[in-house]
């Protein structure tokens, strides 16, 4: 068509000329350099990883959750308590080290697995390391501190590399 018959044409006749042109061809997702699929092992070994990881912390933690529901149930027993701390102690300390721990020596233990929790020369200690041999618990405040400390260590101890 010459310039004048196409000057003689409206919108809808000249659009009715145009030619389609082939759609191009579909672009491939596969990398086409060898970086990318290095990348793409990396990553999912980081991931894989990260997820072991995540689990052996995960089961490593197992006795610390058991130990906060017994707490939970022993409400503000000073015996239970007092026994529910030995219990995980023995857990992630060798027995060695835990179990013949008793009086001001066991509180120093305590002290010394959590340091933001200082059993030894408090009324909760006193009451820890004397409860299991009174015939009659005190009931008043202190058994609340002594609970509120026990959370505390329970989910502050650095537990011993190789009990766990």
């Amino acid at each position: 068509m010459t310039e004048e018959e196409l000057s003689k044409l409206d919108l809808v006749q000249l659009y009715d000329q145009l030619e389609l042109l082939d759609p191009p061809p579909p672009i491939s997702m596969a990398p086409e350099t060898v970086g990318w699929l290095w990348l793409a092992v990396f990553v999912t070994v980081a991931f894989g990883y990260a997820v072991w990881r995540w689990r052996k912390s995960y089961l490593a933690k197992a006795y610390r959750r058991a130990a906060l529901a017994a707490l939970r149930q022993a409400k503000d027993d000073p015996v239970e308590i007092a026994s529910l701390l030995r219990r995980t102690a023995l857990v992630a300390f060798p027995r060695s080290d835990v179990a013949s721990l008793h009086g001001a020596q066991w509180l120093d233990f305590l002290d010394k697995a959590a340091p933001k929790v200082a059993f030894s020369g408090s009324q909760a200690g006193d009451l820890l390391s004397t409860a299991p041999y009174q015939k009659q618990q005190p009931v008043g405040p202190t058994n609340v501190d002594l609970a509120r400390m026990a959370r505390l260590w329970i989910e502050t101890h650095r537990p011993h590399k190789g009990a766990i």
